[in-house]
């Protein structure tokens, strides 16, 4: 028997429009609260690791710190770039978001979202890991573009859905879970949940 949706309503751990956004587009109502939380990468720790702990980090903080007496499920998500097994996080400045621009081009990276949900009786976790091939950029093309302000806060300093677009010749996975929240996994984890209705046309 097909489980019925009991929440149509979620609370986001995080204040990225883009998830916000996201989440809007498979018609789950979201309530954004952000938590903050330390996001050091811990000795050695693998880059998959890490991208999985934040998001379950944040989901766990938010259900524990957040005002939800409806106790909704609570989701958290991480985003991290990675070249050659080096992470670009977040740029801290507009050189910093050069030089990642200047590492990126011409190359192929892995940019990987990890979702998390946290509901009474369920931790429920996903990762997604997509390839994104780089054009060769010149340089007057990343001034350009960081002088557009996007880059400011953007994990590997660019935005998939944004100017950035034209810098990409391809990609090889999830096209939102490059932009911060991979929607095939976050609605499968939904439906586990009872956010989603579960499928009930699957074949056994």
């Amino acid at each position: 028997m097909p489980v019925e949706a009991v929440s149509p309503h979620i609370i986001l751990a995080s204040a990225s429009p883009r998830r916000y956004e996201l989440l809007e587009q498979i018609a789950v109502t979201t309530t954004v609260q952000a938590v903050d939380i330390d996001e050091t990468r811990q000795p050695d720790e693998p880059v998959l690791d890490y991208v999985q702990r934040l998001a379950m980090e944040k989901a766990l903080c938010g259900f524990a710190t957040i005002e939800n007496p409806h106790k909704l499920p609570v989701l958290g998500a991480d985003t991290i770039v990675e070249l050659n097994g080096v992470i670009l996080g977040k740029p801290e400045n507009r050189q910093h978001a050069e030089k990642m621009l200047q590492q990126l081009s011409g190359q192929k990276h892995t940019v990987h979202t990890s979702v998390a949900i946290v509901s009474v009786d369920k931790c429920l976790f996903d990762t997604s890991s997509t390839q994104v091939n780089f054009k060769v950029l010149q340089q007057r093309e990343i001034e350009r573009y960081l002088a557009t302000g996007e880059a400011d806060d953007k994990a590997g300093s660019y935005a998939i859905q944004g100017i950035a677009a034209r810098f990409i010749k391809n990609i090889n996975g999830s096209y939102s879970g490059v932009m911060g929240l991979p929607l095939y996994e976050t609605a499968q984890l939904l439906k586990q949940c009872g956010v989603l209705p579960v499928d009930d046309n699957k074949q056994t």
